[in-house]
Parts: structure tokens; sequence; C-alpha cells
């Protein structure tokens, strides 16, 4: 039998089918490659692809994708994960990134980062519900974030990851700086196949 790393990752028959356990990328993930074959990332090692029923993953064709992934072991940082890979027209991408933040933080202009071959948006925030009412805080003096999204554009093509994660576990400042690189170093490991 086929020897897998000692993690929460392997020790999950469908999670193993993404990861590559010949290639621990950088310390507490391996390399995920997308059943679409369209990319790759690094996957957090304490963290399982969720496939309780037919919504919790979901594969139509080359070009979408959805899976929802959790950390229920003791290590790493708790949390979901949500990615989802679709095509999008490039040159509307300024109102698809706008609708997004807008959406899920209220803000306009999300920070940017960019890679050789990806454009990278992203940004984040503590929200509640108070009754129905949706609370956003992004002053991180009264609160840490709790939510982050992230949008990542191929340069080469339509193609487009939209990047979730959401905690209800409260860190401290220090640890939400450490969290938030953590989250950063997956959205800047993503990698568009050249098609």
């Amino acid at each position: 039998e086929t020897r897998y790393p000692n993690v929460s990752a392997f020790d999950d028959h469908f999670t193993r089918k993404f990861l590559n356990k010949d290639k621990k990328v950088d310390h507490g993930f391996y390399e995920f490659e997308s059943k679409t074959g369209q990319y790759t990332m690094w996957f957090p090692e304490e963290y399982r692809i969720i496939h309780k029923d037919a919504s919790d993953y979901v594969k139509d064709n080359t070009y979408y994708e959805f899976l929802k992934a959790s950390n229920n072991s003791r290590d790493g940082y708790k949390g979901y994960i949500d990615i989802e890979l679709s095509e999008k027209k490039t040159n509307k991408e300024k109102i698809y990134v706008e609708g997004l933040f807008k959406n899920r933080f209220y803000i306009n202009d999300p920070q940017k980062l960019q890679t050789d071959t990806t454009r990278i948006y992203y940004d984040s925030a503590y929200i509640y519900f108070k009754g129905t009412d949706k609370r956003v805080i992004t002053d991180f003096n009264k609160r840490t974030p709790s939510t982050y999204a992230g949008y990542i554009a191929d340069k080469n093509s339509e193609r487009v990851i939209e990047f979730y994660f959401d905690s209800t576990k409260h860190l401290s400042e220090k640890s939400a700086e450490e969290r938030e690189e953590w989250i950063i170093k997956i959205l800047k490991s993503i990698t568009f196949k050249t098609e």
C-alpha cells in the first residue's frame, strides 16, 4: 500500500485524490490539483474537502469547480474554505470585483497583489449578524477579521477563482496577522495551467 503523510488531509480518502503526497510545497501545505486540470494551489495539510452531499463538491466540465474544505483537527487555523473556479469576461473584471467586495464587506476598493500570471484582489473583515442585519467591522482595533475573500484572475485567460475563508475563532492581533499571511500564501500559490 502507498504510504501517505500523517496529516489530516491525507487521512480522508476524498481529499487525498486532489493532493500530491510527494510534493510538500511549504511547511503545512501540499500541492493540490483541481480535478478540472485548470489550476494548482497550496492546500493546508490540516484541512479536508467536505463531501457529505452533492453540493459540497461540484465539477461541471472543464471550467467550473466548487469545493468546501474545513479543519476539524486540533492544529492549524480553524475555519472553512470555499473555492470556486469559473470563467468570467476579463473586460468586466472591475464590475465582478466591486460586486464581490461590496456585497461581502461593503467596500469598493480591495487590496491588490500580483504574481507573474495572476491578479489578486482580497480583503477581510469581522462579520456578524444582529437579528437579520449583517454587521461588518473593518476597524481591526475593535475586532480581528473572521472572514476573508479573494478574487484571483488569470492574466492569460478568462479563468477566475473566488476564494473565501470564514472562522468563528477569535484570535489575538498577532495571530490574526499570521493567519492573514497564511491566507495570502494560499492566494499567491494559485497557478492556472497554461492553455
